[in-house]
């Protein structure tokens, strides 16, 4: 498809969050994003949300920088028909302003992104995304408040001296029907493949773990291949796939059973379906995981997660659970499901009054400018 883009407008949102997530990178309390609009000449816009973070820690990409190489590199080659493989790295970036202007061209066909990508669901199951908390019983009870409400599926962020007690009382409360899955951001070190070696055996036999995530340093793949051989739940890697030829990578050394995949980290849409694609024909697990989005980036995530062989539950909730007010119509969760958006494009768009009380800048770069 091909749309004439007029400009593109960049906006910095800041958004506080419902309550403060904390992970082993730090505690985060709002949520800065970076939304891009790509203006088009006779035809609705497009829309798309940066899912780099204020600081480095989970990517090298941060909020500033990502701003930053989208006004002055990403979007004037865009605008004047150049390549953008010049400029490397940066998928965070890039991923963004492939969504707007995809959200664009759909939206004038008429056709939905998940129709755009291949989705066979019309709902998937919610996963509600837990940080690391104050004591093991305010992480009990944040898991018995979502399960009240229908939710089955949880991660539970966990870091060195916070992981085992946490896990097995989550799953002595909540019984064998719920799915948990283990999040340890690369917070280990590979001298500690003894003890999560043990965790992965008591995760298979007695916590019941669908997966555990990201235990090492993103680089760390000969560590992640040594536990995947020693334990029989799967090792799930999220912040080590960036390509696919990093998975190609993780793959050929047996590093992973399972992957994590974030159209915002793998640089769009395109990368993205290749490295599902890879993750079929391999027959290594997936899940749609998440980046404390707003309604925009929810709805491309329930897009992906849709997908066949998205087998994991995802890091899907309803907007409730970041945001007291998003820039979309809030999700809302049914049942421990959510519903695909089946409108054109994205199937949400901001609130304009949200969006302009959030907004904290603004830049329209211009086709002839």
């Amino acid at each position: 498809m091909e749309v004439a883009l007029e400009g593109v407008e960049l906006r910095l949102v800041r958004m506080p969050l419902a309550e403060p997530f904390v992970t082993a990178h730090g505690t985060r309390r709002r949520r800065d994003v970076v939304v891009v609009r790509a203006l088009v000449e006779d035809g609705p816009d497009g829309w798309g949300e940066c899912v780099a973070e204020p600081e480095p820690t989970y990517w090298p990409e941060y909020t500033a920088g990502a701003l930053h190489v989208l006004e002055h590199h990403l979007v004037p080659r865009l605008l004047a028909g150049r390549s953008l493989r010049q400029i490397r790295g940066h998928h965070m970036a890039k991923a963004a302003l492939e969504c707007a202007a995809l959200d664009a061209g759909l939206r004038s066909e008429g056709r939905s992104m998940a129709s755009f990508l291949g989705a066979t669901r019309p709902v998937v199951p919610t996963g509600i995304a837990l940080g690391i908390m104050p004591t093991v019983d305010d992480l009990v009870d944040a898991v018995l408040r979502w399960h009240g409400q229908g939710h089955r599926a949880f991660k539970i962020k966990i870091q060195p001296g916070w992981d085992l007690d946490p896990l097995r009382a989550v799953r002595m409360t909540v019984g064998d029907e719920v799915a948990l899955l283990a999040d340890a951001n690369g917070s280990y070190r590979s001298d500690a493949i003894d003890h999560l070696a043990t965790l992965g055996r008591l995760a298979d036999r007695d916590l019941g773990l669908v997966a555990i995530e990201q235990p090492f340093a993103p680089d760390d793949l000969v560590g992640h291949a040594r536990l995947a051989r020693r334990v029989d739940v799967p090792v799930c890697l999220d912040e080590s796939i960036g390509s696919l030829a990093q998975l190609d990578t993780a793959l050929e050394l047996g590093a992973c059973g399972a992957v994590s995949l974030k159209a915002g980290r793998v640089g769009g849409l395109v990368e993205a379906r290749r490295i599902h694609q890879r993750c079929r024909d391999a027959g290594i697990k997936l899940r749609c995981g998440g980046m404390l989005e707003t309604g925009l980036g929810r709805a491309l995530n329930l897009a992906v997660a849709a997908l066949p062989g998205c087998n994991l539950p995802p890091d899907l909730g309803p907007s409730s659970r970041y945001f007291t007010s998003d820039l979309t119509p809030p999700f809302e969760s049914r049942g421990g499901t959510m519903i695909v958006p089946d409108g054109p494009g994205l199937g949400v768009e901001p609130v304009p009054e949200v969006l302009e009380t959030m907004t904290v800048s603004r830049r329209t770069l211009r086709a002839d400018t």
